[in-house]
């Protein structure tokens, strides 16, 4: 389960199957054994063949060391977090063959003794601190500074306590954070406050949990029927508009059907074939005007080709990238999620898997399409 973590990318599939498949004849203790001086001579190789990264960790896995795959602990396997914000035991760092992370190739320019433990993933492991802080009156300057953020990071990852323990890191379904939060703060936990660069990272994780901190606020305490129609409102004014999510589907699968195979139309002609099959379907609640904004939706989206004609109105072709209803209806959602987002609304994704499908199952699609349209917005 581990090999995504440990294994640097020029292992082939075929040696990675090969390997899994030593778990037929040995017994498990064994084949654990076989299995980390495997790792252990594919990064010899890598440091011989100028390879020296490794994949990144899975950050739900972040109480372990992501090179000898064992989890930290105070006695042996001490974390260290670097600056580019990886963290892997003591005694790892001290065994690398080049000062640099294994992850990132990031340099690593402060003496390996000299970087501090990191006390708040030692806590999250189940161990007790045998560090204790310096007296309040004793701190100065940059000194308290230092003590007060590590303090504060510490406090927080209390918050993961209950996941780690259970071993339920990721989940959604226990604790009070929700899984964006946890990998947020995961984040900054993993933050090195000793060197510029760490706490500038550190910096840039903290501004991040904050914002989102202030969003699920927001999103929770929302009017949910003050929330749906500001959203049909906002979709309204630009001249488009959602029929709900059975009629819509129903509208959208029309639209392809009727330009299949490069065919061309009228807005006219295409509005008028829509909506005499809706009513044929017993959609007697589809009229031009809203098929016609359905159709402005997609426009709006740049899913058609458009020909221009003399004194005749304009021909409409569907771009090729978009003549599958999985495409189609991506950029569909794509667009109402911009329209929102611009209308200043906070949306979850499983709200918007409500709103537009009518369900809880396209949370993680209508995540990632929020995710698409904020870096598009941002650019």
């Amino acid at each position: 389960p581990h090999t995504s973590a440990a294994t640097p990318s020029l292992i082939s599939p075929k040696t990675c199957l090969a390997v899994d498949g030593l778990a037929s004849y040995l017994p498990v203790v064994r084949f654990r054994t076989v299995y980390r001086h495997f790792i252990v001579v594919i990064s010899v190789y890598s440091v011989v063949q100028g390879v020296s990264t490794m994949q990144a960790p899975q950050w739900t896995e972040f109480l372990q060391c992501p090179i000898c795959l064992q989890l930290f602990n105070d006695v042996s396997r001490l974390p260290v977090s670097l600056a580019c914000g990886h963290t892997v035991c003591k005694s790892c760092l001290s065994n690398l063959q080049r000062r640099q992370c294994q992850f990132c190739s990031s340099p690593i320019t402060t003496d390996i003794e000299k970087l501090p433990v990191n006390d708040a993933l030692l806590l999250l492991s189940g161990a007790s601190l045998r560090r204790s802080p310096p007296p309040l009156e004793s701190r100065t300057g940059d000194d308290l500074h230092y003590h007060e953020g590590k303090e504060a990071i510490e406090s927080m990852a209390l918050l993961l306590k209950p996941l780690s323990m259970a071993g339920t890191v990721g989940s959604s379904n226990n604790g009070i954070l929700s899984r964006p939060m946890q990998r947020k703060l995961v984040t900054l936990i993993n933050c090195q406050l000793v060197e510029a660069e760490g706490r500038a990272r550190a910096m840039r994780a903290a501004r991040s949990l904050g914002e989102r901190t202030v969003t699920e606020l927001l999103l929770h305490h929302q009017n949910q029927q003050q929330l749906s129609s500001n959203l049909w409102a906002a979709v309204r004014q630009r001249g488009c508009q959602f029929l709900g999510p059975a009629l819509q589907e129903e509208c959208l699968r029309l639209i392809l059907l009727a330009l299949e195979g490069g065919v061309q139309l009228s807005r006219k002609v295409l509005v008028m074939y829509v909506v005499q099959q809706l009513q044929e379907k017993k959609y007697h609640q589809a009229s031009k005007t809203s098929v016609g904004h359905v159709v402005q939706l997609l426009y709006r989206a740049s899913c058609f080709k458009v020909t221009k004609r003399d004194d005749e109105s304009s021909l409409m072709e569907l771009k090729e990238e978009f003549q599958s209803y999985e495409a189609l209806r991506r950029e569909h959602d794509s667009q109402i999620v911009q329209i929102a987002m611009e209308a200043g609304l906070r949306i979850a994704p499983d709200q918007w898997s409500s709103l537009l499908y009518g369900d809880t199952i396209h949370k993680s699609h209508m995540q990632s399409i929020i995710d698409k349209v904020r870096v598009h917005l941002l650019a």
